[in-house]
């Protein structure tokens, strides 16, 4: 995304789609959003992490930074394609209501590995080429994932910690028996992903064919119970038994006296240093091969993150730790040119990481929710804006913008946003308020959740941190993309010129090529 491109965009993430077996996948329902997006010319789509989830089914709680969630799989496309037949995929949940990851796991992820077998016996010459070419070149780390999801399954879903010793340490003799005695498991792990791939690749061009771009989302720090930790514990702070030392975490402020123990594992960043951090060089690029953009959470941590001793009970008696951020931005640029990043820059940000984040030319964030509160917030307002920012009404960690002015905002405050804004009359004017207020500003980029142009309060709320259950399970019904909402986008588009207006071409230059597709022509390219 070139800093001068002036576009809008959605945030939504795939399992608040309404997709049938109970959560939201890459099937039909995912091409129907994404034709909504065309019709209201949206050009981006901002999804969370798509990684394998643990308990409690947060896509920043992952059991992999690098692998795909199977549940994200469409059991209808497997269907499409033969690989299980139409009367197997019958009586799943449905397509109304809260993502079911329950149901998911029970049910839909047996289905999605009996597919993968059903691949592995009766797939063609060329369809197996093409599942290994894939196993090739994600071989730095399907193998490891492939393993950690089958021993994970095999000890009753438990942390890795919590296995017998010989197979927490990765003993060279165990795990020469696990790859003898679990070939059948370990394929069929590597041909879902190979199902995720190929589903999401597919999406994926149905988007570009639409000039869409797809934003995904890598968060610093990785889960301790995750194929990471377990396959790279020589790259984080862990004693001999493989027990955390230290843990990431926020200090004390005014929203938490005890503040925040996140609990993930710290780096051992002169390790990693001294390695040319080919752990991030290999993260980034299997997200490029994800994502077009990449939104960097928890921005500030790359330049100093708050310690916890992993004995801790809160975040109370931390500290700060600096970190190379300079160093491995520099790395990847190198190896990557210039970066597709957004730095995730909120909260109490230092000099220094917006020297970090400037110096390396990635666009920062501003929540236009945070800035109707005191003085200091008025940096979240459009006035404020550069137009090197992302502009947000709100994100996944924010009430819906309707749930926020009825339920949040009292009295003075509701006051200020009409003061800066315009006089709200009646509840529902509030979001295209807001969201006019971001694509009208000078930020090049603003993104809208999907609960703030369908209308929707704070039942539609994604998560709500650190609340312990209730998280994530949001999906808008099926018919609420209705064709206003994308009209009324559209319109707001090519007011705020963020719809890629084309000048037509006059005179005799007039539909003759452009050099650049002549060009293409020349040397056969159908790029």
């Amino acid at each position: 995304m070139a800093q001068s491109d002036r576009l809008s965009g959605v945030l939504l993430h795939v399992t608040s789609l309404p997709s049938y077996g109970g959560v939201g996948d890459f099937g039909p329902a995912a091409y129907a959003f994404v034709d909504f997006l065309e019709a209201g010319k949206q050009r981006l789509w901002q999804v969370l992490p798509l990684s394998p989830t643990g308990y409690g089914s947060s896509p920043y709680s992952a059991l992999s930074a690098f692998a795909g969630n199977p549940i994200l799989v469409s059991l209808e496309k497997l269907a499409e394609a033969g690989w299980i037949s139409w009367d197997r995929i019958q009586g799943l949940p449905g397509h109304e209501g809260p993502a079911d990851f329950g149901a998911a796991m029970d049910i839909k992820l047996p289905l999605i590995e009996e597919a993968a077998g059903n691949f592995l016996d009766r797939a063609t010459d060329d369809e197996k080429a093409k599942f290994h070419k894939f196993c090739q070149d994600n071989s730095y780390w399907l193998t490891d994932w492939a393993q950690f999801a089958v021993l994970r399954r095999r000890f009753g879903y438990a942390s890795w910690h919590e296995w017998p010793k010989e197979f927490a340490l990765r003993e060279h003799d165990t795990m020469t028996s696990v790859l003898t005695d679990h070939g059948r498991e370990l394929a069929v792990e590597q041909v879902v992903q190979f199902f995720f791939a190929e589903q999401w690749k597919a999406l994926r061009d149905y988007c570009c064919d639409r000039d869409i771009r797809i934003m995904g989302d890598v968060a610093i720090f990785v889960s301790y119970d995750s194929a990471d930790v377990w396959t790279h514990p020589e790259i984080f702070e862990l004693d001999e038994n493989g027990a955390p030392i230290r843990v990431s975490g926020v200090p004390p402020d005014y929203f938490s006296a005890n503040g925040q123990r996140w609990g993930n594992p710290l780096y051992k960043w002169g390790e990693l240093k001294q390695r040319g951090f080919d752990w991030w060089v290999s993260r980034i690029r299997r997200s490029l091969a994800l994502y077009d953009t990449i939104r960097l959470d928890h921005f500030r941590g790359f330049e100093a993150y708050w310690s916890i001793a992993a004995d801790e009970e809160t975040a109370i008696n931390g500290q700060w730790v600096k970190a190379p951020g300079h160093e491995l931005f520099q790395r990847l640029k190198e190896v990557f040119g210039d970066l597709p990043f957004v730095a995730e820059d909120l909260g109490v940000i230092t000099p220094e990481v917006d020297e970090l984040r400037e110096h390396f030319g990635m666009p920062g964030m501003r929540i236009l929710q945070f800035g109707f509160g005191d003085r200091g917030g008025h940096l979240y307002l459009p006035h404020r804006y550069v137009p090197n920012t992302v502009a947000y009404t709100g994100t996944h960690d924010n009430n819906t913008t309707q749930g926020w002015w009825r339920d949040d905002l009292n009295d003075t405050d509701k006051q200020k946003v009409q003061t800066y804004l315009q006089t709200i009359h009646h509840d529902g004017e509030i979001n295209w308020a807001m969201i006019k207020a971001a694509a009208r500003s000078v930020a090049n980029l603003c993104i809208f959740p999907l609960q703030d142009i369908l209308h929707i309060g704070s039942e539609g709320r994604m998560n709500t941190p650190s609340a312990p259950a209730g998280n994530w399970t949001w999906r808008y019904h099926p018919n609420a993309l209705h064709p206003d909402f994308s009209t009324q986008l559209a319109a707001l588009m090519e007011m705020t010129d963020r719809d890629n207006y084309q000048e037509p071409i006059e005179g005799d230059e007039a539909g003759k090529p452009t050099e650049e597709a002549s060009r293409r022509a020349e040397l056969g390219s159908v790029a």
